[in-house]
Parts: structure tokens; sequence; C-alpha cells
């Protein structure tokens, strides 16, 4: 049973599984990312129903550029029509789309039709949902660390003032809270560069789960799990706050 005054505020999940599952089926791997795709909608709108503000998916990494570029092309291809497709689901649910990585990396086409849809949503207030897209947590804090080197060499920061707090002003969407809960699909033990900086304090769900196969109960699962850990922050329990 998930108690309702007791959801995390941000949910991240590496979605990982689509290459396996499409190889156990004897099918291509461009329909294991196309059967991805289909779980991405039922789990924004099982997160929507429950509740959960921020919702954030490793979509694409930084290292997926190395993969070959047929690859490459099918997944920019999916993620064009993914992009038209869901607007109406999106926009019925209320939910916002935003989107963090290097995102100039992105062909034209769909660094153009991603602007449109995060634009068209942009009011929608029930639940943000974030892809990271052309995305890697070194490549984060390294373009967080170079926006605070040219502020402090044009004098308008001093070294000084670099604290947690300032530092986290500069990541690629400084107003989103850190994840609570990353939910990893596919039995992996690996975080794969994936919001490094935020996810300190995060509690960790591993699931067996193939992404193309996680389900709204798989989310319910993982969120219940959440609710019965001790969210201690490095503290003892006397000390520890209370968890979101």
């Amino acid at each position: 049973m998930i108690d309702s005054t007791k959801l995390p505020k941000h949910v991240a999940i590496i979605m990982d599984g689509n290459g396996r599952w499409a190889a156990q089926r004897g099918l291509p791997r461009i329909l294991g990312h196309r059967a991805g795709a289909e779980a991405v909608r039922r789990v924004s709108e099982a997160a929507r129903e429950l509740g959960v503000p921020a919702l954030t998916l490793y979509a694409f990494s930084w290292e997926n550029w190395s993969r070959p570029n047929d690859e490459i092309r099918d997944l920019m291809q999916l993620l064009d029509e993914f992009l038209d497709r869901e607007l109406s689901t999106l926009l019925k649910n209320d939910i916002r789309l935003q989107a963090i990585g290097r995102l100039d990396e992105l062909p034209a086409g769909v660094l153009r039709h991603l602007r449109d849809i995060m634009a068209r949503t942009a009011q929608c207030a029930s639940m943000t949902l974030t892809l990271a897209l052309s995305y890697g947590g070194r490549q984060e804090i390294l373009d967080a660390t170079r926006r605070i080197a040219s502020l402090v060499h044009a004098g308008r920061l001093s070294p000084e003032a670099i604290t947690e707090e300032e530092f986290a002003k500069h990541l690629y969407l400084p107003e989103l809270p850190d994840p609570d809960l990353l939910i990893r699909t596919s039995g992996e033990q690996r975080i794969s560069n994936f919001l490094l900086w935020q996810i300190s304090y995060c509690e960790l769900y591993v699931t067996p789960r193939l992404w193309p196969d996680f389900a709204k109960e798989d989310l319910h699962e993982a969120v219940a799990t959440y609710q019965q850990r001790e969210r201690r922050f490095g503290r003892t329990p006397a000390v520890a706050p209370h968890s979101a």
C-alpha cells in the first residue's frame, strides 16, 4: 500500500534493457526501443496518477553517440515520432516536458521539435517530465564548472562564494529538486553517469525487469519500497530529517 503523504518529490529512472528485450524475441534492436517508448507513456501516466511531481528519464546518454550511425539515426527518428505522438497525452495529463543534456548536439529538426513541445506544455503543472538527452553527469558538472569559471574570470563571482548551493544553480535544471528515488531496470548494478551531483543521497531501487516490460505495478512497487526506508542523509536515526 502506497502512502500518498510520503511520495518521492522526484523519481529518476535509468531505462535499461531495450536491446536485450528485442534480442530475447529475435527482433531488431529498434523494435526494442519502440517498445521502450511505449513504456515511457505508461510510466509517465502512472507517475502522474500517483501524484509524483517530477519524473526524469534517461533517454539518450552522452556515451550513446558512440553507437553505430544507423542505430543513432533510428533513435533520433523515434524521438521525433515520440514527441509528435505524445503531445496530446502530455496536454491531457497536464504534464510539462523539459529536457537536460547537451541538447545542441541533437539533429536540428529534432531539437526544434523538442523545443516546440516544451514551449507548448510550459504551463502544465501537474507533473514535470524531464528527458535526459545527449546527457552525461560528468558533462553536466563540467559545463557547470565552465559557467562558474567564466563568472569568476569576469569578476562577477568570487571563488569564496562558490558553495554547494551556488554550484547547483549552474546545473542544467537547477529548479528541479534532487531525486529522492532512482530506479534502474534490467538488473544492472551501476548508475551509468546519470545525475551524479543530484543523487548523492538518493534511494536506489534496482529491478530485473527490462524497461519495455516495466509497468504501472512496477512503479508502485518501487515507490512502496522507497517508503519503507529510513532516509538518514549521513545522520544518525535520532536526528535524520523526515523523508519526503
